[in-house]
């Protein structure tokens, strides 16, 4: 994943607000460490020694190893633990206590409390009661565009001494945590510092969290950074991690988090509908520009901050420098009109939901500050698909992936399709034949159910597809009858099963593609079905033993494919890398 740019204008503390901020402590001679902490105590700040430990777990942590890196031979935080029980004194016994307060680990927190209780060394009262620190408020600051939000708590350390913790989580990259900021003040006066700064904007809402829901949305948000790479570093990020999972552990359990809609294929056919019947989309209306909003409603679904109506200028950049250019193959004359839709469907999109005529023009203006750079983008060798990944990790020479751009997601894509490379090798464009129904292995339970649904499919598929698609049809009922019976036992109109057996069939042929392709509205439309049988179709290919992604939908079997399908794979396996 692209490292990207954090939002510019997301809320967030002014610099003096990081003087104790988390830091990644550089590696050092014991003796130096310990006259560090010693200089700590003496300065009698809580959070100093904290966020030292919290620098210093963050090193051994095991989730900071380079997955694709040689492997490291660093101690583990037990190991560390242990040089310390060795050196018994009050610098190794104040950063004992840090340390286990902070760990997650309940029996290295044990053992260390075991230790410390034998030691006749004194400690700063609060030492002994980190136990009782409170984090007493929670507060989001969220961008109204989706960019991203700042989830602040409001802590006491010890029940004493105040604190507050701001991580900042962006959603344009995962939803995931990018920064933190910790200071040891009062909530209440470092909202009142940034009101009073005018950071608070306009485009930026505040809103109380139920504590429980906070804990919730960090910890999924920290484990999302935690598992991507590369990963995001600041000067205070991943250091910051360990003591704020600690805050997180003094909040309540049971809550919710981040709540990333799920689109229907009927919503987003609507939405589609909506623009090009508008003023907006009306003028851009034809199969190139419906297929390219596809692809922005796939973004803006699926990816990014998963609001198909709100578009920032950053998630705008990772759009058009990023997503489309490495994700979508496809000949530069056909990308080269996505700015335009975009920029109409954003004036639609932004209309729909109310969002301010400014926050538009911005996000229209990054537009057109990106395009160049986009167009010359996409007219430029680049690895794109699984190469492009490949490529950023450093798994596959640069040289190598820009010199088969296609190459590496084409051939896993082709195999897919197919159901493996020698069938892939041995393809034929042979058509499917006109053939009876296949009755063998279904039960006699569920005859009449799917009687009623090849009736269906025999009376509706020929007349509008033709005989191979009737066959596919069949074949495909066959599979999913004796794959799993129950799917042929709920109570389903015929139409509907019928439907989405052909849907099913003719998305795996890229029916709904291309510039001859058939809007599914009308395919359904010729069933007597409205709305969307997505749901439906999911249950099917799970019981037929496919994959359930409806999106990218391949079924990986050679004789679900007409043979115009197949003559096209193995064009592809012979030649044009584009328009899959």
């Amino acid at each position: 994943m692209a490292r990207g740019k954090k939002p510019s204008r997301r809320p967030k503390p002014k610099a003096r607000h990081k003087s104790r901020a988390a830091t990644r402590p550089p590696r050092r001679r014991e003796p130096d460490l310990l006259n560090d902490v010693g200089a700590i105590l003496s300065s009698g700040s809580p959070l100093d020694l904290l966020t030292m430990a919290s620098g210093l777990m963050t090193v051994l942590d095991p989730r900071e190893a380079d997955p694709f890196g040689e492997r490291q031979s660093l101690m583990t935080l037990a190991e560390f633990a242990q040089t310390l029980i060795e050196v018994p004194n009050t610098e190794t016994s104040a950063l004992l206590a840090a340390v286990g307060a902070l760990t997650q680990d309940s029996l290295l927190a044990t053992r260390i409390r075991k230790e410390l209780a034998r030691r006749p060394i004194p400690l700063p009262e609060w030492m002994g009661a980190l136990s009782r620190t409170t984090v007493d408020r929670v507060v989001a600051l969220a961008d109204d565009l989706g960019d991203g939000e700042n989830i602040m708590l409001g802590a006491h350390i010890a029940g004493r001494y105040p604190l507050t913790a701001s991580a900042y989580v962006d959603h344009n990259l995962g939803t995931v945590v990018k920064d933190v900021f910790i200071v040891d003040e009062p909530l209440e006066t470092v909202l009142t510092q940034l009101s009073r700064h005018s950071e608070l904007d306009a485009d930026t809402t505040m809103r109380e969290l139920d504590p429980a829901d906070g804990r919730a949305r960090l910890t999924e948000a920290i484990g999302h950074g935690a598992i991507t790479y590369p990963p995001y570093e600041t000067d205070t990020w991943p250091a910051g991690r360990p003591l704020v999972e600690w805050l997180c552990a003094v909040l309540p359990s049971g809550g919710v988090g981040h709540d990333r809609r799920e689109w229907a294929e009927a919503e987003l056919l609507d939405i589609a509908g909506r623009f090009f019947g508008s003023p907006h989309g009306r003028p851009l209306d034809g199969s190139d520009s419906r297929s390219l909003l596809d692809s922005l409603l796939w973004y803006g679904t699926a990816y990014s901050n998963g609001d198909p109506f709100r578009w920032s200028p950053a998630k705008v950049e990772v759009l058009l420098l990023d997503w489309i250019p490495r994700k979508i193959v496809a000949k530069a004359s056909y990308l080269s009109a996505a700015p335009e839709v975009l920029r109409a469907f954003v004036r639609f999109a932004h209309a729909e939901v109310g969002i301010p005529d400014a926050l538009t023009g911005v996000t229209l203006a990054a537009i057109e500050d990106f395009e160049p750079q986009y167009q010359q983008l996409i007219r430029t060798p680049r690895p794109q698909g699984p190469a492009a990944l490949l490529a950023s990790i450093g798994a596959l020479d640069p040289e190598e992936a820009v010199a088969d751009p296609a190459g590496f997601w084409l051939s896993d894509a082709l195999e897919r399709a197919a159901g493996g490379p020698e069938a892939l090798e041995t393809l034929d464009a042979t058509p499917l034949p006109d053939e009876p129904f296949d009755w063998s292995g279904i039960t006699p339970d569920i005859h009449a159910a799917v009687g009623g649904v090849l009736a269906v499919i025999d009376d509706r598929v020929s007349s509008l597809l033709g005989t191979e698609y009737r066959t596919a049809c069949r074949r495909l009922v066959h599979r999913v009858a004796v794959g799993d019976p129950t799917v042929f036992r709920r109570t389903v109109r015929p139409e509907v099963g019928a439907a989405a057996a052909c849907w099913i069939v003719a998305k795996a042929n890229r029916l709904f593609s291309g510039p001859e392709r058939m809007l599914v509205k009308d395919l359904l439309a010729h069933f007597g079905v409205t709305g969307s049988v997505s749901q439906r179709a999911r249950a099917m290919l799970r019981a037929g033993g496919f994959e359930a992604d409806s999106h990218d939908l391949h079924l990986g079997s050679v004789d679900l494919l007409t043979s115009e399908r197949r003559q096209r794979i193995i064009d592809l396996r012979d030649g044009d890398p584009y328009d899959f």
